[in-house]
């Protein structure tokens, strides 16, 4: 027995030292992934006159069956046959200030602009809106990123509208309730809820009627994440707490009692009541960049075999997600796993149609995205055929229960070496998103295949309260040999049933990552050079662009080029080999870093890289040092982190 174990301990050394990285050897490149799960969920165009720019900011159905189109242009465009092969268009509204939500109810559409929530009424039913009224409104200081989404209507009528927060190098509120969610009334009285939002782009009233929204990364958000959301919360970003004084406050939390540096938001909030903890984590890069809209599957099995869970959009990598949810000891939490990617350009908004179709609405003007175009509408249409995949993945006290679409090959299924496990977190800071920390493996001790073979229970060594389960089953195949489409989950950990943690703790594994060395990023000028022959500085402006369209130097000059980054997103800079697919080839392959992708500052070891610098965070910057290359060309420089190389890209001319 004792040898037995030894023999099944170095196996599971040996699988797990590369679960890391196991995404990096994948055979296939994203828009192969798009290509495998088109024979299950087809992308379908619809067509916009060529006169219309519909950069989506909200998407509603008319009880009619005509689709609602929201513009970030500040109009509403009536479809009507918006699943046929020639739908028709009719401008309803215009001359509004960035809209980025739409509902309808009562004949009436509703919509948030920047600085009020507004009801579009057509009485004379000719399809367009002759009353503009508006129900409530609110003071703006100007900033470019006070965006206002919404609205969400509960059963009682009641409109819930997200503050998106004032943005000057970090989170501010310098608008009253900026960073709030608020409840406003049929008759415009307004109720606070929650606060602590910094990039609320995606709400949802799930049909329970429990409050969920989703968040994007940056200062005091490691990552984006779906989070359940009651009255009184404080979800994460301390800017909103300014106006907890206000008498209508449901909370008196204030801003400076907020502390920064600390490991987890989980471990914080056992020192902080009010701080809410995320349901399910999204790991950035790896299950998106920009969270947007969350759409439940209420199609009842219409839509294929996820029927109650949720479908995340991503507006940075064009795709969507899907999150199975638990409550466990009455607090959410979940596993997210990949879905469709693929889409025309950047995913705001999502709806469905009546024939249980999915609408996917998108924008990408000044916040690029994988998908190349600048705005699109396309339909997502479920074939018919169901793909292999983990359907739920539930807690236990000591592992997990998995649930799959299809019966499992039960010899590969209980075969534990077909399992690898890692636990990590992020850290929560005030600075800008957050690297993985704490990362440790974890270990598959045990797998029971169900009789019918659509469940298997795995007991799991290394399980910890507070921290993401990333769990890979890459060899797995159902009874008819397909391999899992998406073959990696995500559990966030908060709770396991019955209140007490069973695992066993994994003590004699090795833990942790070394710190990578990167020898191509040189960041102090070398003791060897007399002089720098040139000095260069590479600036960012919005829209995922360097300011620079191209920079010359001489060849076998010392070169010392400062990347200054006065955008609010995270970038770094990456010198090429030439060639026409270069960028498109190493960007893909910093897709694919997965959860090295931070530590290695999304470069990946290629022959391709020259030289490059790590992450520079907002109103950051970072120089390096590097002798120009001695063959005259055009060579690239190309922002690698994940999702901005198809559009921020310089030529570096070499003379």
């Amino acid at each position: 027995m004792k040898n037995t174990y030894k023999h099944i301990f170095l196996l599971f050394v040996l699988s797990i030292s590369q679960i890391i990285v196991a995404q990096n050897k994948k055979k296939t490149l994203n828009k192969e992934q798009a290509e495998k799960e088109s024979e299950f969920y087809k992308i379908v165009n619809v067509p916009i006159p060529d006169d219309i720019v519909l950069e989506v900011g909200g998407l509603a159905l008319t009880d009619d069956n005509k689709l609602g189109v929201a513009t970030r242009r500040g109009e509403i465009w009536l479809i009507d046959k918006p699943t046929s092969p020639k739908p028709t268009y009719k401008l309803f509204a215009q001359g509004m200030h960035e809209t980025l939500g739409l509902a309808y109810k009562d004949n009436s559409f509703f919509a948030s602009q920047r600085g009020e929530l507004t009801q579009y009424i057509d009485k004379d039913n000719d399809g367009e809106a002759d009353v503009l009224k508006t129900i409530y409104s609110w003071p703006l200081s100007g900033n470019y990123h006070e965006y206002s989404y919404g609205p969400k209507i509960d059963k009682d009528g009641n409109m819930y509208v997200h503050m998106n927060c004032t943005y000057a190098g970090k989170a501010y509120s310098k608008a009253k309730w900026r960073a709030w969610l608020l409840k406003i009334t049929p008759e415009g009285k307004m109720t606070p809820i929650a606060t602590g939002f910094r990039g609320p782009v995606g709400f949802t009233i799930a049909p329970n009627g429990d409050f969920f929204y989703s968040e994007n990364q940056g200062d005091w958000i490691g990552s984006g994440w779906i989070t359940h959301v009651e009255k009184g919360d404080f979800v994460g970003n301390p800017a909103g707490l300014i106006w907890t004084d206000e008498p209508n406050s449901p909370l008196k939390l204030k801003p400076e009692t907020i502390k920064s540096d600390h490991l987890s938001m989980y471990e914080y909030a056992k020192e902080v009541k009010e701080l809410k903890t995320p349901a399910v984590w999204l790991p950035h890069t790896i299950l998106g960049i920009s969270t947007s809209d969350i759409l439940y599957d209420t199609t009842g099995g219409k839509f294929g075999p996820f029927e109650g869970q949720q479908l995340v959009g991503d507006q940075g990598q064009s795709k969507i997600v899907r999150v199975f949810s638990e409550k466990v000891n009455g607090v959410y939490q979940g596993a997210a796993f990949g879905f469709v990617e693929g889409f025309s350009s950047g995913i705001l908004r999502m709806v469905w149609a009546k024939d249980n179709s999915m609408f996917v609405g998108m924008t990408s003007r000044g916040w690029g995205a994988t998908g190349r175009k600048s705005y699109g509408l396309q339909r997502l249409v479920w074939t018919g055929k169901t793909p292999f995949e983990i359907k739920t993945m539930k807690a236990l006290d000591d592992g997990f229960e998995l649930e799959f679409t299809k019966p499992v090959n039960k010899k590969m299924a209980k075969d534990i070496v077909n399992y690898k496990m890692a636990t990590f977190t992020y850290k929560y800071h005030e600075e800008y998103g957050s690297p993985i920390v704490d990362k440790k493996n974890a270990m598959v001790h045990k797998a029971e295949v169900s009789k019918d073979g659509l469940t298997v229970k795995l007991t799991v060594h290394g399980m910890r309260l507070g921290y993401i389960h990333q769990l890979a089953i890459p060899n797995l195949t159902s009874t008819n040999g397909e391999l899992l489409l998406h073959n990696t989950g995500y559990y966030t950990l908060n709770q396991v049933p019955g209140g007490e943690l069973k695992s066993h703790q994994m003590t004699m594994l090795m833990e942790g990552t070394k710190k990578l060395e990167q020898p191509k990023r040189i960041t102090k000028k070398p003791t060897s050079w007399k002089k720098i022959d040139q000095k260069i500085t590479l600036g960012t402006v919005p829209g995922l662009k360097f300011n620079l369209e191209k920079i010359e130097i001489k060849r076998n000059q010392k070169i010392q080029l400062t990347l200054t980054n006065n955008d609010d997103m995270l970038h770094n800079v990456v010198i090429m080999k030439p060639g026409v697919d270069t960028p498109d080839t190493v960007g893909t392959m910093a897709l694919q870093l997965g959860l090295d992708g931070p530590e290695m500052n999304y470069v990946p070891d290629s022959d391709l890289v020259l030289f490059h610098s790590g992450i520079v965070g907002p109103e950051s910057k970072e120089s390096i040092y590097f002798t120009a290359p001695s063959t005259p060309g055009q060579y690239w420089i190309v922002c690698t982190f994940p999702g901005h190389s198809f559009t921020m890209r310089t030529k570096l001319i070499v003379k």
